[in-house]
């Protein structure tokens, strides 16, 4: 995932609390109206919590 696409999908985690699982930001960003490609980037994320935009960001490049 680029740069470009890392902050297309941080436009709905917005006002996320963090830590947060990735069920959770799945969950905040479906109700922030996420559309299909930020939604499935956010399913291929490892199932753990994240501390940060920064550890989310590193877990989609990676």
């Amino acid at each position: 995932m680029t740069q470009v696409d890392f902050i297309h999908v941080q436009k709905f985690l917005s006002g996320v609390d963090y830590p947060a699982t990735k069920e959770q930001l799945v969950e905040h960003a479906k109700k922030q109206g996420a559309d299909k490609q930020a939604l499935e980037a956010l399913q291929r994320l490892p199932d753990k919590e994240y501390e940060g935009p920064s550890g989310v960001s590193k877990a989609l490049a990676g």
